[in-house]
């Protein structure tokens, strides 16, 4: 069997230097700020990110340029047989579907996955991917098994300030400062396709119960497995790391025995939500 290739962006928190020990491609996402344009870790650091969100600067997403796409496509097709593309979710971005599109010319060599992940979750379809990929699992047989577990996964999410959402036009102005009143903490919820409203919280110690209780909620009534030992739950943040750290003890303590990743939280998303956010999110555990 042929070597296959392992894309994917930067929004799967992989950083470039992990993506080269794990012998994968990241695609650094870029972003718009104040009229310049910067990447994703490799010439905007997530602290550089974070002082420039509170400059108040004005911060725009975008999609990575098609020619760098097809350009890295090329380049690896020189070295390898084919490749597995692993974008952010369809639902959160149109980058996805537009390599969809760019890979069509490809004749199959380069297929691109939709399963509808992000971060946390993202990164665990990255690693099923190249644990297929070395047992010799072609491009094509390796996204057809990943998006097959698309929807086996979930995600919530604090958000410290409402700030981000109402300049992002995701809430009013009204709603902003009634929330911000009365230290309103949302929890939001990332299930396949979009981001939506799931609680409301007026602590963080509140916020991290009901994410908590609904993460288990999800490993027992929806995954069947109330225990998590066939799901890989994982923590992500935006900002501050020690208090990531914190939770995570906590989650350890609802599901006993889980190793859990702690990463940032992809800055696509971090930028609608603003510093101070908390995240847990879960993904089952890969079986042909």
């Amino acid at each position: 069997m042929g070597k296959t290739a392992v894309v994917t962006d930067s929004n799967s928190g992989i950083t470039q230097a992990e993506a080269k020990e794990l012998g994968i491609t990241v695609i650094a996402m870029p972003f718009y700020i104040q009229g310049t344009t910067f990447f994703e870790d490799v010439n905007l650091t997530q602290e550089q990110f974070y002082e420039k969100l509170a400059e108040g600067g004005e911060i725009s997403t975008s999609m990575p340029a098609v020619g760098d796409v097809t350009g890295l496509w090329d380049r690896l097709l020189e070295e390898y047989d084919e490749i597995v593309h692993i974008p952010m979710s369809s639902g959160l971005s149109s980058s996805c579907e537009t390599a969809y599109m760019l890979a069509q010319p490809y004749d199959g060599r380069v297929q691109v996955v939709n399963n509808q992940r992000i971060s946390i979750t993202q990164r665990r379809s990255v690693m099923d991917a190249i644990k297929l990929a070395e047992k010799g699992k072609s491009a094509f047989e390796i996204r057809e098994l990943l998006e097959r577990e698309k929807f086996e996964s979930s995600i919530y999410i604090m958000v410290d300030t409402l700030k981000y959402l109402k300049k992002g036009g995701r809430i009013t102005p009204t709603a902003a400062a009634l929330g911000t009143l009365l230290r309103i903490k949302p929890v939001l919820q990332i299930q396949g396709e979009k981001l939506d409203a799931f609680a409301k919280a007026r602590t963080v110690k509140q916020a991290k119960g009901i994410m908590l209780e609904a993460m288990q909620n999800d490993c027992k009534n929806r995954f069947g497995d109330a225990s998590g030992k066939n799901m890989y739950i994982d923590i992500a943040y935006t900002k501050d790391r020690e208090a990531a750290l914190l939770f995570e003890q906590e989650v350890k303590e609802a599901f006993p025995g889980q190793q859990c990743v702690v990463n940032p939280l992809s800055l696509s998303v971090s930028c609608h939500i603003g510093p101070g956010a908390l995240a847990i999110g879960c993904s089952h555990k890969f079986a042909e």
